[in-house]
C-alpha cells in the first residue's frame, strides 16, 4: 500500500511506515494520517505483523509537523479543512498511544509539532546524536497540539513548560530526560536496527543496537527553570527569568518576548490544565478547542505569514504585549464546541 505521501509495506515481522514528502521535510496532510491510519488498522490484527516501524524520507528528518502552509490558506479562503484535518490527526495520535502491538518511531533528526504527534505517543521512541524535537508553535501564534501539552506537561519539575513556551529544540539526552524518548541509537546502526526488527523480538533488536546518548543541556540549567517557570503568570515567570541573574535564563526571557503574547498566555493555561486532565484523550479534546479557537486568532495566520509565506521574521503580534491578552481572552481559547467537540473514547 502505498501513495506519494506515505509508503506503507511489510518487512518480515514489521509493518513499515515512511512519510515520504521530504521536500517538506514530510510535513502532515490528512491523506497521510489517514494513510497511517489504514496501515494500523489493516496491521492490528495481522498476526504476521508483530511490530510497526515509522521513519521519514530523506536525510533531514521524521517530520517537520503539519502542513501549516495549508492551513493558513485554508484559513484565508475561510474553509473548514483545518478542523477536519485536526480532528483526524489527533484521533491518529490517541490510537498510537494505544496501539496493541509495539509502534517503534525512529525520530532521527527533525522531529517537530506533528511529527511529535506521530512518534513520542508510540511505545518504543528512538532518537538519534541527530535528533531536534520540538513543539515550536508559539513562534507561529498557535499552541503545541497532537498530545503536546500532555507530553510537556509530565515532564520533570517545569521542564516541559519551558519547552512548550519557548518551543525549544532537544537533542536526544534531553529528549530522553523530558519523556519524548525512550532509547538512543546512533544514527549509522539505524538500518542495522530496522533490519533486526524484521526478524528479531523488539527487545532483542534494540538491545543490539542502543548506546548511550551525548550529555543534554537541561540538566544542568533546571535549578533556574525550576525556579523561574513555578511563577503563577507569563509576566511573573519573565521578571524571575530577568532577574536570577542567569545568561541563559535572561536570554530565555528575551525568546518569551518575542512569541505571540497570546499563545504564551493560552499556552501556560493548557499544559498546567492537561496535567489536571490526566489522560492523553482529554487532553488532546482540549488541544481540539485550543486550535480551533487559534483558527479566529490574527496571531496564528500572522505567525504562519512571517515564518513560512513571506519569511520576514518579523511578525506583528495582536495584541502585541503579554499586557493585553486578558484572562477572558485565555479563557475563551478553552470554551466548549457544542457539537462540533471531538470526543475520543
Amino acid at each position: 500500500m502505498s501513495d506519494d505521501c506515505v509508503r506503507a509495506w511489510t518487512e518480515g515481522r514489521t509493518g513499515r511506515l515512511t512519510l515520504d514528502r521530504p521536500k517538506a521535510l514530510n510535513a502532515l496532510n490528512r491523506a497521510m494520517v489517514n494513510r497511517i491510519d489504514a496501515a494500523l488498522t489493516d496491521w492490528e490484527h495481522d498476526p504476521a505483523v508483530e511490530s510497526v516501524v515509522l521513519t521519514g524520507a530523506g536525510d533531514r528528518g521524521l517530520c517537520a509537523g503539519g502542513d501549516i502552509r495549508m492551513i493558513y490558506e485554508d484559513v484565508r479562503a475561510g474553509g473548514t479543512a483545518s478542523e477536519g484535518f485536526w480532528r483526524d490527526e489527533y484521533r491518529l495520535n490517541a490510537r498510537i498511544a494505544r496501539y496493541p502491538k509495539p509502534y517503534i518511531a525512529l525520530m532521527d533528526g527533525i522531529v517537530m509539532g506533528g511529527g511529535v504527534g506521530v512518534s513520542a505517543h508510540g511505545g518504543v521512541r528512538v532518537v538519534t546524536e541527530r535528533s531536534r524535537v520540538a513543539m515550536p508553535e508559539t513562534a507561529i501564534g498557535f499552541v503545541p497540539d497532537v498530545g503536546g501539552t500532555h507530553l510537556l506537561g509530565r515532564a520533570p519539575g517545569e521542564l516541559g513548560l519551558h519547552l512548550a513556551l519557548t518551543g525549544t529544540a532537544v537533542g536526544a539526552a534531553d529528549a530522553l530526560l523530558c519523556g519524548l524518548a525512550d532509547h538512543f541509537v546512533p544514527s549509522d546502526r539505524l538500518p542495522g536496527l530496522v533490519a533486526d526488527l524484521a526478524r528479531q523480538p523488539v527487545a532483542d533488536a534494540l538491545r543490539a543496537h542502543t548506546a548511550q546518548a551525548p550529555a543534554g543541556v537541561l540538566a544542568a540549567q533546571r535549578e533556574w527553570i525550576d525556579h523561574c517557570y513555578a511563577a503563577r503568570t507569563a509576566e511573573e515567570i519573565i521578571e524571575r527569568l530577568s532577574a536570577v541573574g542567569v545568561p541563559d535564563a535572561k536570554e530565555t526571557a528575551g525568546t518569551l518576548l518575542s512569541r505571540s503574547p497570546t499563545a504564551v498566555k493560552v499556552t501556560l493555561a493548557a499544559v498546567r490544565r492537561a496535567r489536571e486532565l490526566g489522560t492523553l484523550e482529554r487532553v488532546l479534546e482540549q488541544e481540539f478547542r485550543v486550535s480551533c479557537a487559534a483558527l479566529t486568532s490574527p496571531d496564528f495566520t500572522e505567525g504562519i505569514r512571517a515564518q513560512v509565506i513571506d519569511k520576514d521574521r518579523n511578525p506583528r503580534w495582536s495584541p502585541a504585549e503579554l499586557a493585553g491578552v486578558t484572562g477572558e481572552r485565555v479563557a475563551g481559547f478553552f470554551a466548549p464546541l457544542g457539537a462540533a467537540e471531538l470526543s475520543l473514547p
